[in-house]
Formats: structure tokens, sequence, C-alpha cells
């Protein structure tokens, strides 16, 4: 793997390192064999992680169940979803907004819930009283009528955001994942009308709240995952180093037809492990 100076100069300065998780720690049900070692070894040079994950049809609960069980170290201070970051969006921009309507699952509920929302959500979602915003969320279990109720509001007036582009979502499984990104499309076709936000990786907003928590500058992180068009992105717009792992969706001949380039291309997270801990170990020689 070659890093230009440029780039290895950066790498001793890194502070914390965050992470995609499908496609780069998992694949589906299934923990790479490098994942663990490469966060024990960040732990013990005294760089943090943080997960980060545009899929919000689970709850931060639910995620940490699924890490606990791949005996993944994680806690609620070091994993997001793009939930949080269509948090960080209302707080900024629409901050009387109070009254949500979700376009998305029970977990993504729980935590807009758990975030101090009050999600409008009636039981046969009709009926239910107006709200302030509509939120569109990736949603596996899909209702006809959730999704005319979550038009017909925007109808009406009421603004909505995406928590994120994706329009599928990768998976292990034979079958292709409808995401919030082709559900988004499907709403803004039939009311004509776009979303007043797309959040979610790329967004900076994603990775703003992290590198403001831990006090960092952009030269201190270094954002990982294996989409140029979200990982990769959101790294260059936040102003971080990133880097693309070809353990998942995107591969090295994407690069020049995206036009999209990382600052690092790693086959795994281990190769990407061995190149920090070398930059280090370089910088203390050094000194």
């Amino acid at each position: 793997m070659k890093i230009q100076d440029e780039v290895q100069g950066r790498l001793k300065e890194v502070k914390h390192v965050i992470l995609d998780m499908d496609g780069t720690i998992y694949r589906g049900s299934e923990l790479f064999d490098f994942t663990l070692p490469f966060l024990e070894a960040m732990g013990a040079n005294g760089i943090g992680y943080t997960f980060l994950t545009n899929n919000c049809s689970r709850s931060v609960e639910q995620y940490l169940t699924k890490l606990d069980k791949l005996g993944v170290p994680a806690s609620r201070e070091n994993l997001l979803t793009s939930m949080h970051c269509a948090v960080f969006y209302l707080q900024k921009h629409m901050p009387n907004a109070k009254r949500v309507y979700v376009q998305g699952t029970k977990g993504l509920m729980d935590d807009l819930a758990a975030a101090g929302y009050v999600v409008v959500n009636a039981e046969n979602d009709s009926g239910c009283e107006k709200p302030d915003v509509v939120v569109v969320g990736f949603d596996m279990g899909l209702v006809y009528e959730r999704l005319c109720q979550a038009c017909w509001w925007v109808k009406q007036g009421v603004p909505y955001i995406a928590t994120h582009p994706d329009v599928f979502c990768p998976t292990d499984e034979p079958t292709w994942l409808v995401d919030c990104g082709a559900v988004t499309k499907c709403v803004e076709a039939a009311t004509e009308i776009a979303p007043v936000a797309v959040l979610g990786k790329p967004h900076a907003y994603m990775i703003k709240p992290i590198l403001e928590k831990h006090g960092l500058s952009g030269n201190e992180a270094i954002m990982i995952g294996d989409r140029l068009g979200t990982d990769v992105a959101m790294g260059i717009r936040a102003g971080t180093l990133s880097c693309l792992v070809l353990t998942g969706d995107s591969q090295v001949e994407d690069i020049e037809k995206m036009g999209i380039k990382p600052s690092i291309v790693a086959a795994s997270l281990k190769e990407l492990g061995e190149a920090i801990l070398d930059a280090k170990k370089k910088e203390q020689s050094n000194a």
C-alpha cells in the first residue's frame, strides 16, 4: 500500500478513527477477522474510535446488541447513526420542530422519542395530529398506508427531511434492500416536493459532532469506509483524512469513474492499522 508523503505526515497526527460499519468492520452478520485486532491496536496506542452508519432502521440499542454479539466493544458514546445527524440538523435549523411523523421503523421512532421529539404516528397511520416535520428513513417494514400518510402531510405543507441518501443497503443475503434514498425519491415523485435536506453520509453534519465532542481538528481524525460516494466524500467535505477499504461496495476502478479521491486506499482495516502505527513509530523515532 503506497501512501503519499503528505498523507504519511498527517497519519501520525491521527487521534480518532471514524468507522463505517457494514462493509468495513463486518458484512451482514459476519465480523471481519481483522476488526478486533484493529480496534485493540488503536486503543493500545491511545487512538479513539466512533462507529458511524447511515442505516437507522435499527435503534442504537439494537446496534449495540448486535455489536455485543459479535464481540465488538461499543457504547452509546461511540456509536452514531444518521438519526443523530437528523437530530443535529433539526436542532440547528428547525429548533421549533418538536412533533415528527416518521416514515421509518420503530427503532427510528424510539430513537427520535429518546432525543426528545414527539412521534405523532397513529397506530393505523391515519388520523394523527399534524406534525412539524416528516422524517423519512430506512424502513425495512415499509407500510403503504404510512407512505401515503407521509405524502399527505408533505402536500399539506409540512417540510420533510431524509435521514440519508443511500438508495440500497448492502447485504450478504440474496436480495436487494431498498433504502432511504429510494423511498425519498418516491415521496418526491408523488408530491412533486423535494426534501428540505438529505442528511447522513456524505453530509458533514455526520462528522462535525464527533470532532466537536472530542475537541479534534480535521487533521486528527480519519474517516474509514467502503463507499466512495458516502464515506469518502463525507471525510473530504469535513476536512478529515479519508480511507477507502476494499472490503465492501466501492473498488479501485470506481475512483476515477466517480471523481472522488480518498487520501488512502487500503485492502482492509488491517493494512490501514499497520500504516497508522508505522507513522506513529516513525514520529517517535524522530523525536
